[in-house]
């Protein structure tokens, strides 16, 4: 999250007044995050959040608000969008698409736990298993067609050898997708700033803006390379065993994905490898930006590569 379209109070509270809930109090920007704007918005009535798309269009955002309203139905912990006066959950505020989420209590964890990864993994299957039900879909947007077109923007300004890794690597997963395995909506950037622990519990996952229809077992490999990393790159066994073990107990996973996981665990690094050397590289201009280090998940592919025979066996 972060702030690029400033919104001041006093247009905050002339648009709040098509929702009923209540008057302003407070408007304070997020600073983290890198794609849409955001604030946390106290009323009169409580507390919610304030989202400006900055690139995502109107008609795409129907799919994730209603995701959420979907996935709060079925019990998962998310933020419940509200609805204006109008009865619709999308508006628009300073030239950009805009809503209001209901604000979770926690907060974010730095340092998790092996119980804490194993809630992770539990609370992703439950994602998985609700989302089955929900009619809409959406290809995933940063999928292999990306990879390969921002590849090609990156070339230039890549040195040798990470032009050659990335090239390498999009090659490799040319070869290994594996389109038999389990798809339906997935999380898409469940990393551990995008779920909140009340004390130990966990009480909520936020972020769906990534949201879409992909291979489930993609979706275990970005929580699980995000959540059991260890600072070199490599995976914490403890950690990893407890996600899959806690999300294998709510959606069982098939023989096919167990061949599959090294290659999901490089395709999750790749993603993001390259979605950070683009932001990294072709900055957009924000007020309050935070850029994330595209390095740290170059090292991550690197060791999934190295490691791939040992991950074989980092299963349930």
């Amino acid at each position: 999250m972060s702030v690029f379209t400033t919104v001041t109070p006093s247009e905050a509270e002339s648009w709040l007044k098509r929702y009923t809930v209540g008057k302003l109090v407070e408007l304070k920007g997020i600073a983290s995050g890198i794609e849409n704007t955001n604030y946390f918005l106290t009323t009169s009535h409580g507390r919610y959040v304030l989202t400006l798309f900055e690139i995502l269009h109107h008609d795409e955002l129907p799919y994730f608000l209603d995701l959420m309203d979907h996935l709060a139905r079925h019990g998962v912990p998310c933020p419940q969008p509200v609805a204006d006066l109008d009865n619709a959950l999308l508006a628009t505020l300073n030239d950009k698409p805009a809503s209001i989420v209901s604000c979770l209590t926690g907060c974010s964890l730095d340092a998790p736990g092996v119980a804490h990864c194993a809630q992770v993994g539990e609370v992703l299957a439950d994602i998985h298993l609700a989302g089955k039900t929900y009619p809409q879909q959406r290809d995933n947007p940063r999928g292999t067609t990306w990879w390969k077109a921002t590849a090609q923007q990156l070339a230039p300004v890549l040195d040798s050898a990470a032009a050659t890794l990335l090239a390498d690597e999009i090659r490799f997963q040319a070869l290994h997708r594996l389109q038999d395995l389990p798809r339906g909506v997935i999380h898409a950037d469940l990393f551990r700033d995008n779920v909140l622990f009340d004390g130990e519990r966990l009480s909520g996952v936020i972020d769906f803006y990534f949201a879409c229809h992909d291979t489930w077992l993609y979706d275990v490999a970005i929580t699980v390379n995000d959540w059991c990393v260890l600072p070199d790159g490599s995976l914490d066994s403890e950690r990893t065993l407890a996600l899959l073990r806690a999300y294998h107990a709510v959606r069982p996973f098939t023989p096919i994905e167990r061949g599959a996981w090294p290659v999901m665990l490089r395709a999750a690094a790749l993603r993001f490898w390259v979605s950070r050397l683009f932001d990294l590289h072709f900055p957009r201009p924000g007020e309050m930006t935070h850029a994330k280090d595209p390095g740290h998940f170059g090292r991550i592919l690197q060791q999934r590569i190295t490691a791939q025979s040992a991950l074989q066996r980092l299963w349930v």
